[in-house]
């Protein structure tokens, strides 16, 4: 799904997953977060992580996103909660990051936290995203994804349906195993839970509605209300009943 219609759709969301701001506290808490901590965010968002944990425990902490329309508001937020002193945000593309040396990133193993929240297309999948995080991370750190799963099975040719791999998520048990498999071991988890998931995804159904009523003759138009259409379905038929989601809490292994 497109950039842009995420930027429409979660125009009035402050968190850009179906995560509800006491369990993104209650996260912080597990992480035992501490002044002087420092926290590497890949694809950021719109900054509500960092900034509230920069608020309530006073770590600083880099977010790196894509999206210009997301980083504004991100930068409001620091503003809002008095932290743009120990919040960086840099917009780029957070794959190739850290490859990169041609603008200011830190250097490798300067993070006592780097977390990616619901965004692993940037390392092309799970595997391919912890192996970009790892590198930043000091040793003893913690690693935070956020990922989906499946609940139950979902029917056959569904995840297909809905524009997923067959295999590009695994139940549970399986997200674990894939942990395991790339050098992670599992120290906790914090899970969403299906009301979460309403307020992410329905509270997207009225916000395009009130852009399609404002920009009748956008040239967006039709493909935004397409994609609402199509993801509101995806939504109602099969994800509310087979996914879910989470942000799992790893170290990596020596």
């Amino acid at each position: 799904m497109s950039l842009r219609y995420h930027e429409i759709a979660e125009a009035n969301h402050r968190i850009l997953n179906p995560f509800s701001h006491a369990k993104l506290m209650q996260l912080g808490e597990i992480c035992r977060l501490q002044p002087g901590m420092t926290q590497l965010d890949l694809a950021c968002g719109k900054g509500e992580m960092l900034c509230l944990w920069a608020n309530a425990w006073g770590i600083r902490g880099t977010g790196v996103d894509i999206s210009p329309v997301f980083l504004a508001a991100a930068r409001r937020r620091a503003a809002e909660l008095e932290v743009t002193d120990r919040v960086t945000l840099v917009e780029a593309d957070a794959g190739p990051y850290l490859a990169q040396s041609d603008h200011p990133r830190a250097d490798a193993e300067t993070f006592d936290i780097v977390s990616c929240i619901g965004a692993t297309w940037i390392g092309n999948g799970l595997t391919g995203s912890l192996n970009l995080m790892r590198p930043a991370l000091k040793p003893g750190g913690l690693l935070l994804v956020g990922e989906p799963y499946w609940v139950d099975p979902p029917p056959a040719g569904a995840p297909e349906i809905v524009g997923f791999g067959k295999y590009d998520y695994a139940s549970l048990l399986g997200t674990f195993e894939r942990f395991e498999a790339a050098g992670c071991e599992l120290v906790e988890m914090v899970l969403s839970d299906l009301d979460s998931w309403d307020r992410y995804e329905a509270a997207q159904w009225w916000t395009v509605e009130e852009w399609l009523r404002d920009n009748p003759h956008s040239t967006d138009a039709t493909t935004i209300r397409g994609l609402r259409d199509e993801s509101r379905r995806n939504y109602l038929t099969l994800l509310r009943r087979y996914f879910g989601w989470g942000v799992f809490v790893l170290r990596a292994r020596d």
